[in-house]
């Protein structure tokens, strides 16, 4: 857990990464866009961070933000993740490692592929499976996915 004054500073809050040496970080694109600028500077003179792994969530990932970080860290060390979810799934479906290379294609917040507890389908609005590329309803299903909500029947059968 951080203390919410460092969350709240930029500054205070990489400091701790590499104080603590954290090695797996999680946050939304909009916190981590306000990291990139010190981390950034940081690295130029050679205070680097120990990340192995940036796990993004809870807002879509404006991948072109990433630009900066990956022009000074790359997009090997630490591994970019995109991770997609809904309340039903305790979290998360999807995930997406994020390269270099999503700058080039113009990707915007691409979720990726699901995980292994869960099944994923793309449907149109009378539940037909719809082409590649194509716009539907995101449907989820198998192991990783709440049977209702708890004490909240009419919501359960909505």
């Amino acid at each position: 857990m951080v203390a919410k004054d460092v969350a709240r500073s930029t500054e205070d809050f990489h400091a701790l990464l590499q104080r603590e040496q954290v090695t797996v970080l999680n946050q939304t694109p909009s916190a981590f866009r306000q990291l990139i600028p010190v981390a950034c500077a940081a690295a130029r003179q050679g205070q680097g961070l120990a990340l192995r792994h940036v796990v993004f969530g809870g807002e879509a990932l404006d991948v072109s933000s990433l630009e900066p970080w990956f022009e000074v860290f790359g997009d090997q060390q630490p591994r970019l993740i995109n991770m997609y979810g809904i309340t039903e799934t305790t979290v998360h479906v999807t995930y997406r490692p994020i390269t270099q290379a999503d700058l080039a294609k113009g990707a915007s917040s691409p979720i990726g592929e699901v995980i292994p507890d869960l099944s994923w389908y793309l449907l149109d609005a009378a539940l037909n499976p719809v082409a590649p590329g194509s716009h539907g309803e995101l449907v989820i299903g198998q192991a990783g996915l709440a049977r209702g909500y708890h004490g909240r029947p009419g919501l359960t059968a909505e």
